[in-house]
């Protein structure tokens, strides 16, 4: 469904909104991730059985929003290995535009062995996002936070979806739902959309009772770990090492019933 259609959906009537600015204080940047993958079809369920119970971001009236993502990796792909070969504490770099509000950040998010993830940002232009090399402070940044040297790192993997973003009442949870994925590797310059793809991720202080892990539940959505930047490159870049992410492949092909 194109995003002009979800912002059209008649759930939005009912569904109450938060703006930006109540939701600043909704940050979440140290929490417990649990990811599930469903199919698109699933969505009208999941909002209805939502709607008393979850507030929906809202940016000037549009409550499904474009974003357009760049992951960096060292020329080795060290970063996507890392999270290949399953280990614990491990980190992504990446580039992030809110194409509504013309907003671009750069990003270091950093798993930690206690499965906590950890985000620190800073805004940057967006002539930033696909050199981060021309940005003083952001380098800078990078020297601080990143694992590896930032003068090697190099744009991996973009991706682009449209993105639905709930709140519980209580301001204790953010969900985010996101649809019409696209990955596209820099390297190889091959694209790939999942057809029907929808991944939905939970992001708490900690774990505890959750709404939507209930009503997910009830629909049969299983939590399943998910990394769009690792999943982009198993797609579109025929030299990363993939024999992990194959299985998941298969469980994204059975779910969302389309060949990849």
């Amino acid at each position: 469904m194109a995003i002009s259609e979800l912002n059209k959906l008649p759930i939005w009537d009912k569904m109450q909104t938060i703006d930006l600015s109540e939701m600043k204080s909704i940050k979440l940047m140290n929490r417990i991730d649990t990811k599930f993958i469903a199919n698109s079809d699933d969505l009208p369920r999941i909002l209805e059985m939502a709607l008393d119970l979850y507030r929906v971001q809202s940016i000037d009236g549009v409550r499904v929003a474009r974003y357009d993502t760049l992951y960096y990796d060292t020329p080795d792909l060290a970063m996507y290995t890392m999270h290949h070969n399953r280990k614990l504490r491990r980190q992504k770099v990446r580039t992030r535009t809110y194409v509504e509000s013309d907003l671009s950040f750069l990003e270091v998010k950093n798993k930690t062995n206690k499965g906590r993830t950890k985000k620190k940002r800073i805004e940057i232009s967006r002539e930033t996002f696909f050199n981060i090399h021309s940005n003083g402070e952001a380098m800078e940044f990078l020297n601080e936070r990143s694992m590896f040297d930032p003068v090697i790192l190099c744009p991996n993997v973009a991706t682009r979806f449209d993105r639905i973003t709930l709140v519980n009442k209580a301001k204790t949870e953010r969900l985010t739902i996101d649809l019409n994925l696209e990955f596209e590797s820099v390297a190889t310059g091959v694209k790939v959309s999942p057809p029907r793809l929808m991944i939905i991720e939970l992001k708490q202080d900690g774990l505890c009772h959750s709404d939507m892990k209930m009503i997910l539940r009830e629909l049969r959505i299983k939590p399943n770990k998910i990394s769009k930047c690792c999943i982009g490159t198993a797609l579109t870049n025929p030299n990363a090492k993939k024999n992990r992410f194959g299985v998941k492949i298969r469980k994204i092909e059975k779910i969302t019933k389309a060949k990849l």
